[in-house]
């Protein structure tokens, strides 16, 4: 089943804290997305809120620029499809640190290891560059209005378009909707559409570093789940309960960094 890998997903990617800029702990104020008057915002587009992956943590796509000019990109995403990522003034331009590969831990301001953040100039994109575009995502006209857009180097590049080919293989990510003895049923963060997994004697379930149970988790939470495929059944070695990170209104001194270990 072809996946949509949205930057929003992933929790468990070490990207995720790129797209929070200025102040941390904040997400991007959805004002800032291009208006009509600005090469084709959200409100000129009239976007939906549906794609472009886990709206839990953004909206957005990453792929390939196979076009480049001075209000778009156009981008082969790691699935395979082609969008037109819109940009205007209030979009902001990063680029993932030199050296910063799909593992590590994220905290505040991004980077890893000491390195902060860069603010880059859209020219800077070039065609064959790889980019991650947040925004409002209409995956009927496959349109992005980009409130921000990250140019990803190789390393990430390559962790995210391996994340998205194990969509479904290795792991999942999505909203339970279902429980009925030891299958699970959840609705795809990553594509919209249904899976189920099994768990057994040896799947380790967890919520942050807590042990928990199958029944501690409910319909309506949100899972990770990491495991392997067989034919049609999905067996979970990893369950971990998720819960919605509060970015808005942290405790002073709290922190908020992502583990990008695993996927």
């Amino acid at each position: 089943m072809k996946t949509r890998f949205s930057l929003s997903i992933l929790l468990g990617l070490a990207l995720t804290s790129v797209m929070y800029t200025q102040d941390g702990n904040s997400a991007p104020d959805q004002s800032s997305a291009p208006t009509a008057g600005q090469h084709g915002g959200r409100h000129g587009m009239g976007i939906g809120r549906r794609g472009g992956g886990m709206g839990m943590m953004g909206r957005g796509i990453s792929g390939t620029v196979s076009e480049a000019s001075a209000s778009h990109f156009t981008v082969k995403t790691f699935e395979g499809d082609t969008y037109t990522v819109q940009f205007g003034d209030n979009t902001r331009f990063m680029k993932t640190p030199a050296g910063m590969g799909g593992r590590g831990r994220m905290r505040g301001q991004g980077g890893v290891g000491g390195n902060p953040q860069q603010q880059i100039k859209p020219g800077e994109i070039k065609v064959g560059d790889a980019i991650m575009a947040r925004g409002e995502v209409n995956s009927s006209s496959k349109t992005v209005g980009a409130t921000a857009i990250v140019l990803l180097n190789p390393q990430v590049a390559q962790r995210m378009q391996q994340m998205a080919a194990d969509y479904g293989k290795t792991w999942l990510m999505g909203k339970v909707t279902a429980i009925e003895g030891t299958k699970v049923t959840l609705m795809g963060s990553q594509d919209h559409a249904p899976h189920s997994f099994v768990v057994n004697e040896n799947t380790d379930f967890r919520e942050q570093r807590n042990p928990i149970t199958l029944a501690d988790i409910k319909t309506g939470d949100m899972v990770r789940v990491q495991g392997s495929s067989s034919g049609d059944t999905f067996t979970a070695s990893s369950v971990s309960l998720m819960r919605m990170p509060q970015r808005m209104g942290n405790a002073p001194g709290s922190s908020d960094g992502v583990d990008g270990s695993n996927p």
